[in-house]
């Protein structure tokens, strides 16, 4: 049964509390999976552009999102969309009056939906709107001045003309929007994202933030939510419903944002969140609440900044530890996790996911710069939880990947010297170890990075932050090398294969470095490099030529001599196999592996045919290089290349002339 908006209206505008709860009831019901609600317009508006451009042969414009439908004037004609707004702008007002529990809950739950549509979101980015849902959302904010109260007057009637944000967030590319069963819900709203899977998951770092996968797919995270909204309390319900429709405004709406931005919800949210850390259990919906912190310091950068800048490192490293239950056995030393202990539970899990984002967005270009001691003691602090978090397990394996992913994300933003914690772990029973050091951090990154390389999906996004942890780590810790060395790049035994054929993670990495994105083939090249000890010889023993060919053009390398390296690498030895030694005479440079003989193609020519061939060939090589379809090159003395072209050019300039007399001659034959 269709339900009548405008007959909603009315009984709001009576203040009728039973009717509305009723009919209200109903629109939830109905709309609960909606989340394109101008879908039949925008499919009508597209045949009609679609004829349109039969008719003139012209195609002004056609959106491919439905962001782009009713951002133009056709937006005012559509009757739905003028009662969404209607329906928004009188619930707005009316959760602010007296209401029974029950009926605030559900007009919080309408208001959520209606806060998936981008274009009906003219009533919530007034300051009155978003401070209504902050205060509903139980989260302090500042007062509303008279000046704001007349900015905020002039923008609606600024929007009623030019409506609201039709133009969407234009420096990320996110999409948040919660169901009414199961939390949050995204879905990609472009080919670009990563991450990606159908709940936000692995963010991509775009713009030095993380990016959250877009719209319309359902989010496992709380998916417990309406299952335990019988026995909650009221507040607690409404408290969720009013942080998730803020989320989908500031989310949606560039104007949200900047509003956000002006009064403050920063403060009020940390100051939330540190309350949160003296009481004795979490507060229920801070999963909402780390969600909204998430949003604005990934879409606004001075959120960012004040955020550091106040602190925030300190108060969510004490807010993963208390999710997680850290306990420290040391200054730096979490106490082991016991393979027995039960995993971490789903509703810890997905806190300290949101925990983790946002501390990547805060601590994003820490790597690049100089800590102070009180910094450097609290990314050790820090470094000592994110070590945790590697080795834990959470209830499905999905779970304890993702956190293991955002995990190797912070780590890779954090300064390199903070993160000797992640081997300063004492030894105990089972423990792998390198050289007296504890390496179950290590193993588990290379598992990690192992499991990433198998999925063969969304490389760059995944595999890039593991590949750069793990290179630097080589770089600065030797006993790390010295153990992924033995993982990744065992002696050579089986010299029958290539180097990228095969299941072993130095096969699968070797494929990585012909790969068609640069940024990812160069990080699984440059790992493999440090891993030899950044020697030209060695590592072309491991990979073959071909394949190393690229990064020693980089660097300046293709002369076989290695360059002076900045880092220094212990005096260990690289032994060869007795089965290498045996075959080392015949492997192929190139291809890395022993090649069976090949017939000579000169045999049985005379020197006269052979130099003759040989003039055939450069004179080829060089109309290629002129007609630039190819450009020879020249591996200089210092070892990079040079273009070859001038140097063939003049040395078969004589030979082209004489072919061309050649053939002038013989069409001169041929004439006559």
């Amino acid at each position: 049964m269709a339900v009548d908006v405008e007959k909603i209206i009315q009984s709001i505008a009576h203040g009728d509390q039973e009717s509305v709860l009723k009919q209200l009831d109903l629109y939830n019901t109905q709309f609960a999976q909606c989340f394109f609600f101008n879908l039949e317009e925008k499919e009508r508006k597209k045949q009609r552009q679609l004829e349109e451009f039969r008719r003139n042969k012209v195609r002004d414009y056609v959106p491919d999102s439905d962001s782009d439908v009713g951002s133009g004037d056709d937006d005012d004609e559509d009757p739905d969309l003028v009662l969404r707004r209607r329906l928004a702008e009188a619930l707005l007002r009316f959760v602010r009056t007296r209401l029974q529990p029950s009926v605030l809950s559900v007009s919080l739950r309408t208001l959520r939906i209606l806060s998936r549509d981008r274009q009906a979101l003219a009533p919530f980015i007034t300051n009155s709107a978003i401070l209504t849902l902050t205060r509903l959302g139980g989260i302090k904010a500042p007062p509303v001045s008279q000046s704001d109260h007349a900015e905020e007057k002039t923008e609606e009637e600024e929007e009623k003309v030019d409506d609201v944000d039709s133009n969407p967030v234009n420096n990320t590319d996110l999409h948040v929007q919660f169901t009414d069963a199961a939390g949050p819900c995204v879905s990609p709203a472009s080919s670009h994202t990563p991450h990606c899977m159908s709940n936000i998951t692995e963010m991509e770092r775009t713009d030095a933030i993380h990016g959250v996968l877009a719209r319309g797919k359902r989010d496992v995270r709380e998916e417990d939510d309406e299952g335990t909204s019988e026995w909650c309390d009221d507040g607690e319900v409404w408290r969720k419903e009013a942080m998730k429709t803020l989320c989908n405004v500031i989310y949606n709406s560039q104007r949200a944002q900047e509003r956000a931005s002006a009064l403050s919800l920063l403060s009020g949210l940390s100051e939330k969140l540190k309350d949160g850390l003296h009481s004795v259990s979490p507060p229920s919906g801070q999963f909402y609440e780390l969600r909204l912190l998430f949003l604005l310091t990934a879409l606004r950068p001075e959120l960012r900044r004040q955020l550091q800048q106040e602190r925030g490192v300190s108060m969510l490293t004490a807010a993963l530890e208390l999710c997680l239950e850290v306990q420290w056995a040391d200054m730096y030393e979490v106490m082991a996790w016991d393979s027995e202990s039960p995993p971490v539970r789903k509703e810890a899990s997905q806190r300290a996911l949101e925990i983790l984002k946002v501390l990547f967005n805060v601590t994003y270009s820490s790597h690049t710069q100089q800590p102070d001691e009180e910094d450097a003691a609290l990314y050790r602090r820090l470094a000592a939880v994110l070590r945790h978090c590697l080795l834990l397990r959470c209830q499905g394996e999905e779970l304890t990947e993702e956190l293991q992913g955002q995990t190797v994300n912070v780590l890779s933003a954090l300064p390199l010297q903070c993160l000797d914690v992640l081997l300063s772990a004492r030894l105990s029973e089972g423990s792998r170890e390198s050289g007296g050091v504890n390496m179950d951090c290590v193993h588990s990154l290379l598992l990690f990075m192992e499991k990433r390389l198998d999925r063969g999906h969304k490389l760059k996004e995944r595999l890039t932050p593991v590949l750069n942890l793990l290179t630097e780590s080589c770089r600065a810790h030797t006993e790390t090398r010295h153990y992924l060395r033995q993982q990744i790049l065992p002696p050579l035994r089986d010299v029958a294969l290539r180097p990228e054929q095969g299941d072993t993670i130095r096969n699968k990495l070797v494929r990585l470095m012909t790969h068609v994105d640069t940024e990812l083939k160069h990080c699984a090249a440059e790992l493999l490099f440090v891993l030899c000890k950044e020697n030209v010889g060695r590592f072309v023993k491991y990979t073959g030529y071909g394949n190393a060919a690229g990064l020693l053009a980089a660097r300046g390398l293709l002369s076989g001599r290695s360059a002076a390296s900045q880092h220094q690498y212990s005096s260990d030895s690289d032994s060869d196999t007795e089965e290498y030694r045996q075959a080392r005479d015949r492997i192929n440079l190139v291809t890395g592996r022993v090649e069976e003989p090949q017939p000579d193609p000169m045999e049985g020519m005379s020197e006269e045919e052979k130099e003759a061939e040989a003039v055939r060939l450069v004179s080829m090589f060089n109309r290629l290089s002129r007609d630039k379809i190819i450009q020879p090159m020249l591996v200089m003395p210092d070892g990079r290349l040079a273009p070859l072209c001038g140097r063939m050019r003049n040395s078969t300039l004589e030979e082209e002339e004489e072919e061309e007399e050649e053939e002038e001659a013989d069409y001169e034959e041929e004439v006559d």
